[in-house]
């Protein structure tokens, strides 16, 4: 069995596309074609269905996809053991829900280019949940999650910050006024919510529905950008990371509801698979998020 078959397998799996796995390999279709017939034939059994133009993996091509991702982990994990030196190389994949892919991991990402170029970085965008499910088969090295703090079994969970949360509001909301607000003073507003399954918004909720307050779930977003856009033009308030908001507030285009978030507030968390194999590329990208979140906490007791 070729490795390389194995890798273009993955890679139509990851792209769901031949059309689009020969782009991202450089080689025509037809090539992409034949390397999967031959593992097909090798295999002896049809590893994708073609249904309404789509790729769809059969039965077997479920069996076969954690196999070769291990074999694709082990190419890498030797290639990088052989390397002249202990030089950081190789591909990081890195995994992160919007919020932190926009305003925690940019200055990290920034900083570990400049200091380590060979190093070739894939961020995949998720939600906390999907992304932990993605470490533990083996296809991101690192993810960061926005969630309660807590501990898995078999995943290595570092909390870095506890994040602030906020209730933001129109500039010329009549809430914006008052000294306090509370889940009753809610009742009557519209709130505009991130997408189902987000944690935060789960707690916000369970916060309010403890008071009587039930929320529409029909006003849901998966873009905090869109709905900061949707809170500045007036459609309602929403509650989100004081990370996500916190230049619309120094800018005056949002203002912060004077609301407890005490025990609805999450953490960021770095997040890998205990088994995982610490290439020096991975070590060096862990101890930078580490050095930067001091600077997270310092900012994070500044603003208490």
């Amino acid at each position: 069995m070729e490795s390389r078959h194995l890798f273009t397998f993955l890679t139509v799996v990851e792209t769901g596309s031949f059309t689009r796995a020969a782009h991202k390999l450089d080689y025509a279709q037809s090539s992409i074609t034949a390397q999967i017939q031959a593992l097909e034939q090798e295999l002896n059994t049809p590893l994708f269905d073609r249904i309404n133009k789509k790729i769809l993996l059969t039965d077997a091509g479920r069996r076969l996809l954690p196999y070769a991702q291990e074999i694709a982990r082990m190419h890498d994990m030797a290639r990088e053991i052989v390397r002249s030196s202990n030089e950081p190389g190789g591909t990081l994949n890195i995994g992160a829900p919007e919020s932190l892919a926009a305003c925690r991991l940019p200055g990290i990402i920034r900083e570990f280019r400049d200091r380590y170029p060979n190093v070739r970085m894939i961020l995949r965008p998720g939600s906390c949940l999907e992304l932990k499910e993605m470490v533990r088969r083996g296809e991101l090295d690192i993810v960061f999650t926005l969630l309660p703090e807590e501990q898995e079994r078999d995943l290595y969970m570092e909390t870095l910050v506890e994040e602030r949360m906020t209730l933001v509001a129109p500039l010329e909301h009549p809430l914006v006024r008052q000294q306090t607000v509370q889940p009753e003073d809610l009742r009557e507003e519209t709130i505009l919510h991130t997408e189902t399954g987000c944690l935060y918004r789960a707690l916000f909720e369970q916060h309010l529905n403890r008071h009587g307050i039930f929320t529409d779930p029909s006003l849901e977003f998966w873009s905090i950008e869109a709905i900061k856009q949707c809170v500045i033009a007036g459609l309602g308030l929403s509650f989100l990371p004081l990370m996500t908001v916190r230049s619309e507030l120094e800018e005056g285009k949002l203002a912060a509801l004077a609301w407890n978030d005490e025990n609805q507030r999450v953490c960021t968390q770095m997040v890998y698979h205990l088994k995982k194999w610490q290439s020096p590329s991975f070590m060096a990208f862990v101890e930078l998020a580490r050095a930067h979140a001091i600077g997270w906490r310092e900012e994070f007791t500044a603003i208490r």
